[in-house]
């Protein structure tokens, strides 16, 4: 097996890993529900039989060997002791190509026992090696300007056709499209009900490029080959599915991973495999086997592996296997997001392309019919079936039966006839044909319309003349569209054949008819497709070869007859029936006309009547035109048909000449087409109009709103209200429309326009807003879009007005025109957002509030709510209610409620959210602080009921005023009361609760007089002011008490001290510290308390967290500091408090300003400026102490004091008022002068107080465009024609001032002439956020010479200009334009001889001649002059050109030499062509040679007579010899010449021996006749014998015509006719039959024998051919042998192959290997004279030498090298001096260093002594890919004799010796290092610096030298592949030849011959003939002298004339 041995070994499998030879099987073990899921591997020896085998499989499982079980293939094959040895031989030998990782066999109870549970199969599936072989053909989809995702789509069809062709019922194929998110992601499933897959079959379907050839079977099918199908009408065979590519391609074209699922009819299985994108991709990370993986084998409807919720409807869609014998489903996922748009947005077009493509295969080999039944039959039983599933959507269901709008239902129904042909091709290929005629009916052509080819022959609007040119009815598209087994192969179309095409002379069907065809051809698979089968590779090729055979049917038989004969009679035919056309009666004359442009002025045919469906039009008639603006009444005058006619005629259209009626009114003409005359309106309508036009005259404006949304009179329209597109008529008096002023005197004017005004009025006065003006357009009236900018509030007018186009006048003839006026108003919209007004503070817990609402529509107008709306109100961590909202104009939510924790008195920061359903901005947020709610309960600390205390103190209790959610609340007049009852004289305590909510209760002591012992007291803790507050009732334990009962502060101010009391409020000033406060504390006799230690722990204050201990003992309290703040307030508290009695004491400090000691500036607005403008803004500036603090400071006489400065501030606007409301100052009108834009300090100072604000300076707006980096604009730009801008065309908007003005998406559009044409780059036409837009580099097009371009940009419907850019546009020197030919134009061609001498030069755009051109891509054509055209035919003879001689001229000439005239005389064409690319050839102009006749060489009879048999009776009919026997004069190639030749023939009668002299006589007794030789021939009208002449009976003469041409030195071959003579009438009659059959005889042992000798002359030119081709061979054998390839003597090509592919492959990695490269853009060569910049003509291979010299030349790596000063001269101009140049014929040579030169240390070839460093020159460093030549002359300049070595000490090692013998030259060193010539080393100068640091100007780095070895044997391996295929090829030919001459039908034919021969014999004895005599054939049988199209006879002919002598048969004969 030969695949086993191409690839080798692969990975751990192959020998290295197999060690003993032991194979791996995997083995599933089904046999129960519960075997385990896994597979086991059993071990298989090489040699093992089958019963080995099976106790392996034993022992590995655990199983009795005596127990009963099967083991299968997964193709359910059992594996018996007959077969396992094949079975395992098959896989062990193919394991290496196809099961990497061993077979997997189950393990069962039995064959047809059902897979209990899923398994795994390993497969691999590495591509075939015809990925190599067939990569020359197109990739997958190549663009057509379709979307290609149908034609993938119809890949996968095709296999489902090709998997259904086996089956007898219903072919069903569906396409199902799930883009239903609720049953997972998008996929796509093609699912069939054909054959189904094996899974080895599923294995090879994975394999790319395995087709169906190369396909391998399963264990059963074992290299089971490949059958053809049987040929069916439309080759609809199905056999679609064929190259293996195909549906791989297509699937991860259309998504990212595809599920194959499968089952064949006799398995019990279903076999799924899974190729996705991402596990390709996760085994390359991993390093893993890409083209591996797993088949599951389940059993039918088993869905439990899906486990993806992206692909739930696979549950669905396998559930349905169960009702399937045999299936395929190709599941596709991950489909691209722009597939599901095309699939979903273009169902019904993408639907009708795959109707189109599959057509026959629908409707049946006649397709669509509409007459015909649609019964299910052999060819129409195919259900293709697609639906589209999606989400909320019923499902799109389509059968591509029932589409009925593609192409071909078209064109076949509406087509009228058809013409069916075949073509036989060489070999099997067989094409079906057919041609469907559309005819012309009446006005229009009935060809259908394609989509995707548009015939644009819709009716286009005429201009004022009505003029329009015929259009053919297929228009530019081909005529077939071709179809490959049945199916449509989309982007290959044959344009024509040549019967099929339009004749040049006029036929027997007009050239229109030729227009009206349309056809399909239908080819079996003998020609090759694409593998995409989107295009055929040689049909169109085949097709035209001139051996095809072109064969019409007739009734379904194959008749062989003229085609092209056939076809136009069938186009007449059709053309008579069925067009219905128009008849030019009554023919005037033909004139020119001088109103058309010149292509079309004349000839014009006029006519007086024209016949048009049965409707007679003459001169004079009164006409109406319809599709014209206007439509024209008038009387004819003529009719013109284009052409060179004579006489009636019919045609499709003309034209017609209209004299406008009434004359009076238009005094003019017009003319139409013919077409546009109205055909149905009667004579007395036109009459009328006639009469009625004078009073046409417009009256009044008929204005309708077809669109809807009409403006009413005194309309009120909320704002943005749409006003609908208004449709405007003007009518006349009579109501009728009308667009022009009657009469045409007025020419362009007399056309009326509507103009529209929107106006405002307002009280600054009225404002137009919106204008237009509005023309009829033809086909649409007065028309005015929609209007939706209306949006203002006010009231309007709109008016319109009739207006006269031109002079815009409203008035014509006196009177106004008319208009109409419609007054409306606009107010306010429907609310679309919302804000909320000024809101009632504060906002309580519980208490209700109201939040109003401002609504505004759309434009920020103010509007109200009108409609019912319900809020819903939000807040994080609130319970939020409301009581109901109002309408009207004050919205408001009403009774807002809001509950929850708050955490203090002060409230807690809340965000309502508000939001109203159905706004456009439906939600706005409130920010709110939430105070606590109204008084609800008290809580009173402690807690509990009984407190004890001590007589003589009083009680502090812990209040806190609670609101209903708990929270501490406050508010004024909020006084707690503590009654204590039970005793007389009891305090009353109170304590105010306003501020904070909570507090300590207390007051007095509790003193009880006399008290005695323990007391009892109630007290009661209430709000007086809250009475729904419930009271809390305490109670009291009286003690004696000994303890502190009172609190004191004081401040001490010197001597004094003043006391605070509890909640005083003490002023004091800001940022200051309260010195000396004090405290006292008393018991209950008011008795001082001496502080101890133990007391001054219990004192706290609140103001500071550390209090000084020591301090306390003393009785002095901590320093207050007061707030800097004047708003901010200090609550200080002082508080004792011990287990029994809590006291304390509180004031609060209220801060005072301080002295003045700031200026404080604020702006209150944005912070920019635009230059040129004022700040927006206003500054407020006020006076504050040092902690900010406002003090009023400011009076109105302060502004003077107010001093403003900064640095471009403009003083001259600026404005400052006093703000007596906030004692400030405001300052307006700051602006500065235009300058930089950046940041502006402004210095504000009054008094002595000063203040800075910063403000931000911006450029104004957009004024100018400026370009970036872009060079100087005053001199042009030099670039090549087709080539790119150097620099990017990049433009920044600016302002006036030059400044750039950051403004986005501003359009930018680029200027220019029609014939500049500039492509782009870069797509972005508008500015980016800086103002900038990259237009990206341009690539130019443009003639020779200057050009300009201007960029420009709209900004506010301004126009913005920029810079013109002159561009100088250069010739190319690389790009041929065309051919130059010089040849001696003198000379005579005479046939059969030599041309003269051919010149070719090939001439680039700069007139320059193109060098370095390979010979091989000029050729040169020849053929036969032809009047239908003069495109080379494709039998054109075509020559190479010759090797250049020594003595030819420049490089770059080629030469046609010794070329041979062809053998007929005639016009030929000769064209020279340069092959530029594959696709594209420059052609020559077509030279035409006129091949004169040769040298006279014999005289021979224009028509061969028969041989004459006469005798000599009465009857002069019996005598006569020949009649009208016509003689001339040719050469040796059968040419007539001797035109002007005068002379004689003599006729004389010669018997066969020439000492015979009784022979005939003519008439008159003579022996011999004359006759004139005059212009070029003899004329003998008859030749008769005398009466009773003598001469032998039954006897052969001859007579002889001799001429006599006294002109000519040399003797010309006479004519011989031979005759029979007898002297009886009878035997004369035998006689002349026996000649006649002589006469056949003698013309088919010729044809025989021209037969054989042909086939000679080729076998021994083969024979030649096959032994060159040998040669070849072997000498190309023999270099591979020297490049150590050896190729082995069998399976060559696919050891070339591999080779091949291996050799590629390095060659591509050692490329891609980065290597060093020149970044210094190189100079664009203008012309063929510039090389280049100096750092691009070398390369250099070591990087620290490329590192050193490049720093060494650094000056001059810049430079242009030229090879003429002009060149340079000319770089020099068109840079303005900038490019440094060098031009090389300025060069002094004889002091450039000699290459071959030695190092100067060699004396005499011998070192003088032995160097370091490896010295070397550094020019042998360099190489040159291009011009070594002039390249060595310019580094050897530059570099001299410059030696490189590796280091500094060796650098002076070497020059301390070397001077020593000669003069030392500069030294370079590796390490980067120079010494100079004169010895100086050292300093920068002198270093190299880094690679890096030489920014790009380093000499780059060759290709590695291995990839040079590598490219030099690809080539050879490439040639010998080529030589090797031709040789194979020629001797299979030659044998072919060989084998076909010992062929029965070649034996039959030599007999046919023989046994002519021998009757010819006897017929002569019979004659009384000598068959010994020698008569020269060329004499007696001259051939007719005949024209061929072929000059020259090719090797190619010759074998075509082999084929066809051998169809000669005995009817030919």
């Amino acid at each position: 097996m030969a695949a086993a041995g191409d690839g080798g070994p692969s990975e751990g499998t192959g020998e290295g890993g197999r060690g003993d030879g032991c194979r791996k099987v995997y083995l599933f073990d089904r046999r129960e529900k519960e075997s385990e899921l896994g597979d086991r591997v059993v071990q298989v020896g090489e040699r093992s039989d089958y019963a080995g085998f099976r106790a392996s499989v034993c022992q590995t499982l655990g199983i009795s060997p005596e127990e009963k079980f099967v083991i299968t293939t997964t193709s359910r094959k059992e594996i018996t002791c007959d077969n396992f040895a094949l079975h395992l031989r098959y896989y062990l030998l193919i394991a290496e190509e196809t099961v990497k990782d061993g077979v997997t066999l189950y393990l069962l109870q039995s064959v047809g026992q059902l897979l209990l549970t899923a398994t795994k199969e390993r497969i691999e599936f590495l591509p075939h090696y015809d990925t190599l072989v067939k990569s020359g053909m197109y990739e997958y989809y190549a663009s057509e300007g379709q979307n290609p995702l149908p034609f993938a789509l119809a890949e996968l069809i095709d296999n489902s056709l090709s998997a259904t062709s086996r089956n007898t019922g219903i072919r069903r194929i569906q396409i199902k499209l799930h883009f239903d998110e609720t049953q997972g992601k998008p996929a796509v499933a093609v699912i069939d009900n054909g054959r189904g897959m094996t899974s080895k079959q599923l294995n090879n379907w994975a394999v790319y490029r395995l087709s169906k050839f190369t396909r391998q079977g399963d264990f059963e099918s074992d290299h089971s080959g490949y059958v053809r199908p049987v040929p069916v009408p439309r080759s609809l065979n199905s056999d679609i599915s064929y190259f293996g590519v195909g549906g791989k391609q297509a699937v991860f074209f259309v998504g990212q991973s595809a599920r194959m699922i499968s089952k064949p009819a006799d398995s019990q299985d279903v076999h799924e495999l899974v190729l996705s994108k991402e596990d390709f991709e996760k085994k390359e990370k991993n390093k893993e086997s890409i083209y591996s993986g797993y088949i599951r084998n389940r059993k039918p409807s088993d869905s439990v592996h899906i486990t993806n919720d992206d692909e739930r409807f696979l549950h669905c869609l396998i559930s349905e296997e169960k009702e399937k014998d045999s299936f395929t489903a190709v599941v596709i996922t991950g489909v691209q997001s722009e597939h599901i748009q095309y699939l979903k947005n273009y169902f019904h077009l993408w639907t009708r392309q795959l109707a189109h493509i599959y057509h026959y295969y629908i409707h049946g080999p006649k397709g669509n019919e509409k007459h015909t039944s649609k019964e299910a039959g052999p060819f129409n039983n195919i259900d293709i079936e697609i639906s589209m599933f999606e989400k909320g959507k019923a499902p799109k269901i389509v059968n591509l039966r029932e589409i009925q709008d593609d192409m071909q239902t078209l064109y076949i129904n509406t087509a009228t006839d058809s013409f069916e042909f075949k073509a036989h091709v060489e070999g099997d290929g067989v094409v079906e044909g057919i041609i469907r005629y559309h005819p012309f009916l009446y006005d229009r052509e009935t060809y259908p319309d394609d989509p995707c080819f548009p015939s644009k022959l819709k009716d286009e609007d005429d201009d004022d003349d009505g003029f329009i040119l015929e259009k053919a009815a297929r228009g530019k598209r081909p005529i077939f569209e071709c179809f490959w087994n049945g199916r449509l192969i989309p982007y290959t179309s044959v344009e024509e054949f040549d019967w099929c095409t339009p004749p040049k002379k006029r036929g027997l069907a007009p050239i229109e008819c030729y227009n009206r065809i349309s056809g399909a051809l239908f080819t079996n698979d003998r020609f090759q497709v694409s593998t995409n089968k989107l295009t055929f590779m040689d049909l169109e090729l085949k097709l035209k070869d001139k051996n095809t055979l072109f064969t019409r049917i007739l009734n379904g038989q194959e008749q062989r007859m003229k085609i092209d004969r056939e076809f136009a009679l069938w186009l007449k035919d059709c053309h008579e029936k069925y067009d219905k056309q128009i008849k030019f009666t009554l023919f005037k004359g033909i004139i020119t006309r001088s109103d058309l442009p010149s292509k079309k002025q004349g000839p014009w045919a006029t006519y007086s009547a024209i016949e048009w469906d049965g409707k007679i039009y003459k001169a004079g008639q009164l006409v109406k035109t319809v599709k014209t603006l206007p439509l024209y009444y008038g009387s004819i005058e003529k009719f013109f048909l284009y052409g060179d006619h004579d006489g009636e005629v019919y045609a499709t259209g003309g034209e017609v000449q209209i004299a406008m009626e009434p004359r009076a009114l238009y005094d003019e003409t017009r003319i139409v087409p013919i077409a546009k005359l109205d055909r149905t309106v009667a004579e007395k309508a036109v009459k009328k109009y006639v009469e009625d036009e004078m009073a046409r005259l417009p009256d009044r404006l008929s204005v309708t709103w077809p669109e809807g949304d009409e403006l009413l009179p005194n309309e009120i329209r909320p704002a943005g209200t749409p006003i609908g597109a208004l449709r405007i008529e003007i009518l006349n008096k009579k109501g009728e429309a009308m667009q022009k002023l009657p009469g045409t005197s007025h020419g362009g004017s007399k056309k009326l326009l509507v103009e529209l005004k929107v106006i405002l009025h307002s009280s600054s006065g009225n404002k137009e807003i919106i204008s237009h003006i509005s023309q009829h357009g033809g086909k649409w009236p007065y028309w005015f879009k929609k209007m939706e900018n209306i949006q203002k509030l006010g009231n309007y007018t709109l008016k319109l007005q009739v207006v006269l186009n031109e002079s815009n006048a409203d008035t014509y003839a006196g009177r106004p025109l008319p208009s109409k006026a419609i007054k409306f108003s606009v107010k306010e919209g429907k609310p679309e957002k919302f804000s909320f007004g000024l809101l009632d503070l504060p906002f309580r817990v519980g208490v209700p509030f109201n939040i109003p609402l401002e609504f505004q529509d759309e434009f920020g107008h103010t509007s109200q709510l009108i409609n019912d709306i319900q809020p819903v109100l939000e807040a994080s961590g609130l319970s939020l209610q409301y009581e109901e909202i109002t309408k009207g104009p004050n919205c408001v939510i009403r009774g807002v409620t809001a509950k929850g924790p708050v955490n203090s008195c002060q409230g807690k920061n809340f965000n309502l959210k508000v939001i109203l359903p159905g706004f456009k901005e439906d939600s706005q947020i409130l920010k709110i602080r939430l105070l606590p709610g109204p008084p609800y309960r008290l809580k009173v600390k402690p807690d509990s009921e009984i407190l004890v205390i001590e007589n003589g103190t009083a009680f502090p209790f812990q209040v806190e005023v609670l609101d209903e959610s708990d929270n501490i609340t406050a508010q004024p007049k909020l006084i707690v009361h503590c009654k204590f009852l039970g005793a007389p004289n009891l305090p009353l305590y109170t304590v105010d609760c306003s501020s904070s909510g909570t507090s300590i209760l207390s007051g007095s002591a509790i003193q009880v007089q006399n008290i005695k012992k323990d007391q009892t007291l109630k007290a009661k803790i209430e709000i007086p002011s809250c009475k729904d507050v419930a009271p809390v009732e305490k109670t009291i334990k009286l003690l004696p008490s000994s303890h502190v009962a009172r609190l004191q502060i004081f401040s001490v101010e010197g001597q004094k001290a003043i006391q605070i009391k509890h909640q005083d409020e003490v002023n004091w000033i800001a940022g200051d510290v309260m010195h000396n406060l004090i405290f006292q504390m008393y018991d209950e006799g008011e008795r001082e308390i001496h502080v101890t230690s133990a007391l001054a722990e219990k004192i706290k204050v609140n103001w500071t967290p550390e209090i000084n201990k020591e301090h306390l003992l003393q009785g002095l309290l901590p320093d207050v500091q007061v707030p800097t703040s004047v708003k901010d307030m200090r609550y200080c508290q002082v508080s004792f408090q011990d287990d029994h009695v809590s006291l304390e004491s509180a004031f609060t400090v209220r801060p005072l300003p301080d002295e003045p000691k700031h200026l404080k500036c604020e702006l209150k607005g944005g912070k920019t400026i635009q230059m040129g403008q004022e700040l927006q803004g206003e500054i407020v500036i006020i006076v504050t102490d040092q902690y900010g603090n406002q003090i009023q400071a400011f009076s109105p006489s302060s502004l003077s004091a107010l001093g403003i400065a900064g640095v471009g501030l403009d003083s001259s606007q600026l404005k400052t008022t006093f703000q007596e409301n906030t004692q400030s100052i405001s300052v307006r009108g700051i602006k500065f002068i235009p300058g930089p834009p950046g940041n502006k300090d402004l210095c504000f100072t009054w008094r002595e107080f000063s203040d800075f604000i910063r403000v931000q300076l911006i450029s104004g707006p957009p004024a100018k465009l400026l370009l970036i980096d872009w060079p100087e604009l005053k001199d042009s730009i030099p670039v090549i024609n087709g080539r790119e801008l150097q620099n990017p065309l990049i433009v920044q908007l600016c302002d006036q001032w030059d400044n750039p003005a950051p403004v986005p998406q501003v359009k930018i559009n680029v200027i220019k002439a029609n014939n500049l044409k500039l492509t782009s780059s870069n797509q972005q036409h508008k500015t980016d956020e800086r103002g900038r837009a990259n237009l990206g580099v341009f690539s130019v097009y443009a003639p020779r010479g200057e050009h300009t371009m201007q960029v420009k940009a709209i900004y506010n419907k301004n126009t913005i200009e920029g810079p013109i850019i002159k561009l100088m546009i250069l010739p190319d020197p690389e790009k041929p334009i065309r051919l130059n030919v010089k040849y001696d134009k003198d000379t005579l061609f005479l046939a059969g001889g030599t041309f003269t001498d051919f010149m070719i030069t090939v001439i680039s755009e700069d007139d320059c001649i193109i060098k370095n051109i390979n010979p091989a891509r000029i050729s040169m054509k020849m053929w036969k002059h032809s009047n239908n055209g003069n495109r080379p035919p494709a039998n054109a003879e075509i020559f190479s050109c010759n090797k250049v001689k020594d003595n030819d001229k420049e490089d770059g000439c080629f030469y046609f030499r010794d070329k041979a005239i062809p053998n007929k005389v005639g016009l030929y064409c000769i064209q020279f062509g340069f092959m530029m690319d594959k696709a594209h050839i420059l052609n020559s102009e077509q030279i035409i040679v006129d091949v004169q006749p040769n040298q006279p060489v014999k005289l021979v009879p224009k028509i061969q007579p028969a041989t004459p048999a006469v005798s000599n009776v009465h009857s002069v009919a019996n005598r006569t010899l020949v009649k009208d026997l016509h003689l001339i004069i040719t050469d040796d190639f059968n040419n007539q010449t001797g035109i002007d030749l005068v002379g004689t023939v003599i006729a004389t009668i010669k018997g066969s021996n020439e000492e015979d002299t009784d022979t005939p006589l003519f008439i008159g007794k003579v022996r011999t006749l004359e006759f004139p030789f005059v212009n070029g021939f003899t004329e003998i009208t008859s030749l008769v014998l005398a009466e009773n002449s003598p001469g032998k009976d039954s006897t052969e003469y001859f007579i002889i015509f001799e001429p006599q041409l006294p002109a000519l030195s040399r003797t010309l071959e006479s004519y011989i006719l031979p005759f029979m003579f007898s002297d009886d009438v009878k035997k004369q009659q035998q006689m002349l039959a026996f000649a006649k059959q002589k006469d056949e005889l003698s013309q088919s042992i010729e044809m025989y024998r021209s037969v054989f000798e042909t086939s000679k002359q080729l076998i021994d030119e083969m024979k030649c051919q096959v032994e060159v081709a040998k040669l070849k061979e072997a000498q190309l054998r023999n270099e591979l042998i020297a490049n150590s390839i050896d190729i082995p003597t069998t399976q060559q090509m696919p050891h070339i192959e591999a080779l091949l592919k291996k050799k590629l492959l390095e060659q591509e990695e050692l490329k891609k290997r980065p290597r060093r490269s020149c970044t210094l853009p190189n100079y664009t060569k203008s012309c063929g004279n510039v090389l280049g910049k100096i750092a691009h003509l070398a390369q250099i291979e070591d990087d620290r030498a490329a590192m050193v010299i490049s720093w060494h030349l650094a000056s001059d790596m810049d430079c242009v090298v030229t090879l003429t000063t002009d060149a340079a001269r000319r770089i020099y101009d068109e840079t303005q001096g900038r490019q440094q140049v060098l031009p090389l014929d300025s060069i002094y040579k004889k002091n450039l260093p000699d290459w071959k030169r030695p190092l100067p240390h060699f004396r005499n070839g011998r070192p003088y002594f032995k160097p370091v460093g490896d010295p070397v020159f550094a020019r042998d460093l360099l190489t040159f890919p291009d011009n070594v030549e002039q390249c060595e002359t310019v580094f050897g300049m530059l570099l001299g004799d410059t030696i490189i070595l590796d280091n500094l000490d060796a650098a002076n090692h070497y020059r301390k010796e070397v001077v020593k013998i000669t003069h030392c030259p500069t030294l370079l060193t590796r390490d980067g290092d120079r010494i100079r010539s004169n010895g100086k080393f050292g300093g920068l100068q002198n270093k190299a610096p880094p690679m890096d640091k030489l920014r790009g100007m380093v000499f780059g780095a060759p290709v590695p030298r291995q990839c040079l070895v590598l490219g030099e044997q690809i080539d050879l391996l490439q040639q010998y592949r080529s030589a090797l295929d031709k040789l194979n090829s020629l001797t299979k030919d030659l044998n072919n030849e060989l084998e076909y001459l010992q062929s029965p039908e070649m034996k039959k034919k030599k007999q046919e011959l023989d046994e002519r021969e021998k009757t010819l014999k006897l017929v002569e004895q019979q004659l009384g003939m000598t068959p010994t005599r020698k008569c020269n054939d060329s004499l007696c049988h001259p051939t007719k002298v005949e024209m061929t199209d072929c000059p020259v006879p090719s090797k190619r002919m010759r074998r075509e004339v082999t084929r066809q002598n051998r169809t000669v048969t005995k009817t030919n004969v």
